[in-house]
């Protein structure tokens, strides 16, 4: 888990999501040198939700309902996107598996640390984005599970992603 953070670091997140709130949440925790789930923990005016971890295969099996979606996984030297349907899930040793037609993920999900329900402005066309997003246990960016990826959501995706936030939402 990361340290907990100085006023100064805090006040340097507002600032920063206040002035520019579609930058991308990796870069802005690359600048000001900080994990990018304290941004998350940070996002105004309810747009940051943290969900609880302890419900992760729950969680990830809710999104088979979702149906398409749009996936982003990253590590400290890849960023890798796709889009697909979850399904086909399983529990092998640290693995949970997504094993989908469109989707093969293995989930190391005991390195998972927190996970957050996120509405912002997107960088590419300061759409709507929706999302659930996944950290690892230091606060990196694990998995980016997005409803909506740019421009308007369609009304069923926002149902789909309020309902994920508010049934899976940290007590």
């Amino acid at each position: 888990m990361s340290s907990p953070l100085s006023d100064d670091k805090i006040e340097a997140i507002r600032t920063a999501l206040r002035d520019n709130p579609g930058e991308m949440t990796m870069q802005l925790a690359k600048r000001l040198d900080v994990a990018e789930a304290e941004i998350m923990r940070r996002l105004p005016d309810g747009r940051g939700v943290e969900l609880d971890l302890t419900r992760w295969q729950e969680l990830f099996t809710a999104f088979e309902a979702v149906g398409t979606v749009h996936v982003i996984v990253t590590n400290g030297a890849v960023t890798c996107e796709t889009v697909g349907e979850f399904g086909g899930f399983s529990v092998w040793e640290e693995f949970f598996n997504v094993q989908s037609k469109t989707l093969d993920m293995h989930i190391r999900f005991r390195n998972l640390g927190s996970a957050f329900a996120v509405e912002k402005p997107s960088h590419m066309d300061g759409g709507r984005t929706l999302s659930i997003q996944f950290f690892d246990l230091v606060g990196s960016a694990a998995m980016k599970v997005f409803l909506n990826f740019a421009g308007k959501p369609k009304p069923e995706r926002v149902m789909a992603f309020e309902e994920l936030r508010e049934r899976f939402r940290r007590s």
